[in-house]
């Protein structure tokens, strides 16, 4: 019998609605989500933004005029050189998405992360209902001061002071592919500097959970993998050592309870309507 992994809704409900958005996050929460994923960059004015990427994406995007964002200019339009009034005149809504065809056009922005973390836990207060956050902070090395801050302790310390703010830390998780991010946060948690409390997620592709604790020099609270490259065999192994599996993104509901079957503590996928038997609706 397997067990009923926890559902993240990636970006929110990416599969119906725009991605990392309030409308995405809020249908997520109705339809009984109990982990909203996201992702977090930095505007120029150091405002923390809940975006995939660190610029507008053309293939949603739309400038303040109404035209859409061409792939030749998306670059141009770096968050982390736009101050965050300027980010939210664009609109990630309006032209849907080609590559999530259900997904329903409608107005929408970058919103900051303070506005998600508050529309959780307001859905916590008012349904008595424990609600968590996976927040990956977006950062790749080759763009440490060009569309992120320098370093990864300024990028994590503005992450960390917004969720300190509104959350308890037993509800965060905190992920990234980039073994630095972690790195910093868990010397910070050992040094009392963030609490304990977080769980540290390993995104990773294809690297198996051993050679993850390996490169990271410390076990993670979360070994989360591509779900293709997921065996069985790395289940036992993540347990075993003290990690939980949540593997991304899956979105056919075949291949979620085929995640379930294996063990997994959650599953990542942009369409949280297709897993109803893992949900509990809110009405």
């Amino acid at each position: 019998m397997a067990q009923s992994p926890f559902i993240q809704g990636h970006r929110g409900f990416r599969g119906l609605y725009p991605e990392n958005t309030i409308p995405a996050f809020e249908h997520a929460l109705q339809a009984g989500v109990q982990v909203l994923e996201m992702d977090v960059c930095i505007s120029a004015d150091g405002q923390v933004v809940v975006s995939h990427e660190p610029y507008m994406n053309s293939s949603y995007s739309s400038k303040p005029d109404g035209q859409p964002v061409t792939k030749e200019e998306e670059k141009k339009f770096n968050l982390f050189q736009m101050t965050y009034e300027q980010i939210r005149q664009f609109d990630t809504g309006k032209r849907g998405n080609a590559a999530f065809p259900e997904q329903h056009a409608m107005a929408a922005h970058k919103p900051l992360l303070s506005e998600v973390l508050a529309l959780g836990e307001a859905f916590r207060k008012k349904y008595k209902r424990d609600i968590y956050y996976n927040i990956e902070i977006k950062s790749v090395e080759a763009e440490y001061g060009i569309s992120q801050p320098k370093t990864v302790e300024e990028f994590s310390e503005k992450v960390w002071a917004v969720i300190a703010q509104q959350v308890k830390p037993a509800f965060i998780m905190l992920q990234s592919f980039d073994f630095k991010v972690l790195k910093y946060w868990n010397r910070a948690m050992l040094e009392g500097k963030f609490p304990k409390q977080i769980q540290l997620s390993a995104l990773v592709s294809r690297k198996s959970p051993e050679n993850t604790i390996k490169d990271l020099g410390f076990t993670p609270a979360i070994y989360s993998p591509n779900y293709q490259a997921l065996s069985p065999e790395f289940v036992v192994y993540s347990h075993k050592n003290g990690m939980k599996v949540v593997p991304w993104t899956a979105n056919e509901s075949e291949e979620i309870s085929r995640l379930a079957e294996m063990g997994v503590d959650a599953v990542i996928t942009d369409y949280p309507n297709r897993v109803p038997q893992y949900l509990k609706p809110v009405h």
